[in-house]
């Protein structure tokens, strides 16, 4: 195995780590179709290797996140005892399901998530989401406050949790399966249906994703190990150079998180999800038709 092989993996992941931290958004679900499209790397091999990367470029974003003090540790801590299991559990099942219905599983992941975002209301229907929570739960009488290290202060009541158990805990499910699901489903939890300020959404789920994550990527790695051989350098020799890269995007997301118009960049990504998924879906169809 060449050593050299995927040097142009630092500056892209680089931008993925940055892209990814930015917006709570699983850096894996860039890789593996990065991985599995292009590097034309099997599936399993592909989305643990993606789920390895993530670790490290999470990792780093959630220092930078404990620093700006924006993390809400119990809120976490609620989330993590269901995703870490059921993230186990799909990592399981990942070794039992082929390559080619795996990848299907994953085309299809990213077309819903792709389509999830450009359901996200507008700036208008934000508003009028956020006017309709502060009504049902006043700053006031608010269950949580957190202040950041620059001191903005913020005020918010964590509701619908047997909800965001569930919504989260299927996310764990599918991050361990496919490498992808976590972050948008927290997302999608956090912001649209329990209005968590938005800065400290991300913040915190940086933090689920990457200790979940993490708890996937030890399943495949140990699968990894045990094969041994060039699955084994493939890996190493394509982590080599999307480590560095991920750690130092890992800190330049949050910087980049509080410039972001959060509207405009889920219309992008969705745009890049659903033509990922439907170019991953194609050639699984040519697969299949060769």
């Amino acid at each position: 195995m060449n050593w050299t092989a995927y040097w142009f993996m630092f500056p892209v992941a680089l931008g993925i780590a940055t892209l990814a931290n930015a917006t709570g958004i699983e850096g894996a679900t860039f890789f593996s179709p990065l991985f599995i499209l292009l590097l034309r790397l099997d599936p399993r091999l592909a989305i643990g290797s993606a789920l390895i990367t993530e670790v490290f470029g999470f990792g780093s974003g959630v220092s930078a996140y404990m620093r700006r003090r924006l993390i809400d540790y119990r809120l976490a801590g609620q989330l993590l005892v269901v995703t870490v299991p059921l993230a186990l559990v799909g990592a399981y099942f990942a070794g039992q399901i082929s390559p080619l219905l795996l990848k299907s599983v994953f085309g299809f992941g990213l077309l819903v998530v792709g389509f999830s975002f450009l359901r996200n209301p507008g700036p208008s229907q934000t508003q009028q989401l956020d006017d309709a929570i502060r009504a049902e739960f006043p700053p006031e009488k608010a269950e949580r406050s957190l202040v950041a290290a620059d001191g903005q202060a913020f005020c918010y009541t964590v509701c619908n949790r047997a909800e965001g158990a569930t919504v989260c805990g299927v996310g764990g499910l599918f991050m361990g399966l496919v490498g992808s699901g976590q972050g948008e489903l927290n997302s999608y939890f956090l912001l649209r249906r329990c209005r968590v300020p938005s800065k400290v959404a991300v913040a915190t789920s940086a933090l689920v994703v990457a200790v979940t994550a993490l708890t996937a990527s030890l399943g495949y790695f140990i699968t990894f190990v045990r094969t041994g051989g060039d699955v084994l350098t493939q890996v190493l020799s394509l982590v080599l150079y999307a480590v560095p890269g991920v750690i130092v995007g890992g800190q330049l997301g949050p910087a980049l998180a509080a410039r972001l118009d959060a509207h405009k960049t889920e219309r992008l990504l969705a745009l890049i999800f659903i033509l990922i998924g439907v170019i991953t879906l194609w050639t699984t169809l040519a697969s299949l038709r060769a």
